[in-house]
């Protein structure tokens, strides 16, 4: 337990609220994208950011899970932040973001079949060149099952990262969402796949819409079901894990997102607990 560390996302909304309470916040993960058109100096402040708190970068817009062959300007991009900032470690989405030239706007979800396992291997291969380390990646939630699929969406995920030899971002409140969308159990799922493989994990909250669907805004506190899931994994996971709070708006005051980091340090013991017995 005490290798396992629990974080915040890295927003200009939280930021004072981070730096004084670095004692409780044990790492912070910076969207990558947010400094693509940055200067140096800009992105040279994340560097010292790093040497008070250790920094993940997180990706958004590579669109690595497609038969579409990743954007060479996009990970040089990429390649450049991390090559000044010098991340722990960088993730990116088992989603595709473009497709026939156009940009949709958002991380869909790819037909899960061994036509985008190859794809999504072959940009993981092609990443791995460019930036110097291959990214984990993250399963998202999904409003739609996409058409097209013959694979699970566990089955999907561990052909990708086992062919590929990457970790695995377990995001729980996707798989939350998804498992109830779609009629699954999440810890079911999370006997599937390679839970050996995560150290990165990302909690969040989302909201019921009307048609009875949970939608992941990052807009709400974590529901207890997603800090069930984590004691879930922490029991079948004896590696350190790194657990991220993503928020994206509706920013409450910093002592509650702190309470909600203390929250998940309880649900990690009682994991771990578990894996003991």
């Amino acid at each position: 337990m005490g290798l396992d560390r629990v974080g915040l996302s890295w927003r200009p909304e939280l930021a004072a609220g981070i730096l004084s309470n670095l004692d409780r916040v044990d790492a912070v993960e910076v969207i990558a994208d947010d400094y693509f058109e940055r200067s140096p100096t800009k992105v040279r402040a994340l560097r010292t950011l790093s040497g008070q708190v250790p920094v993940l970068l997180h990706g958004i817009s590579q669109g690595l899970a497609s038969t579409v062959a990743a954007d060479r300007k996009r990970l040089d991009k990429l390649a450049r932040v991390a090559g000044i900032v010098e991340p722990e470690s960088w993730s990116e989405h088992l989603a595709f973001v473009r497709g026939g030239g156009h940009e949709i706007g958002h991380l869909a979800a790819p037909p899960r079949n061994r036509n985008t396992v190859d794809g999504t291997c072959d940009n993981l291969h092609r990443a791995r060149k460019i930036v110097g380390s291959a990214p984990m990646v993250e399963n998202i939630a999904t409003l739609i099952d996409p058409p097209g699929s013959d694979l699970t969406e566990a089955a999907w995920i561990e052909q990708i990262v086992t062919a590929a030899d990457c970790g695995l971002l377990l995001d729980l409140h996707n798989l939350y969402a998804n498992g109830a969308n779609f009629g699954y159990d999440p810890v079911a799922f999370l006997e599937r796949i390679p839970c050996h493989r995560v150290s990165v994990v990302h909690l969040a909250g989302g909201r019921m819409l009307p048609e009875g669907r949970v939608l992941d805004d990052h807009l709400h506190a974590v529901p207890d079901a997603v800090y069930d899931l984590l004691s879930a994994l922490s029991a079948r996971a004896p590696q350190p894990l790194t657990v991220i709070l993503e928020r994206d708006g509706n920013y409450p005051r910093i002592e509650h997102l702190l309470a909600e980091l203390d929250r998940a340090r309880l649900a990690l013991r009682a994991g771990r607990e578990v894996h003991v017995a």
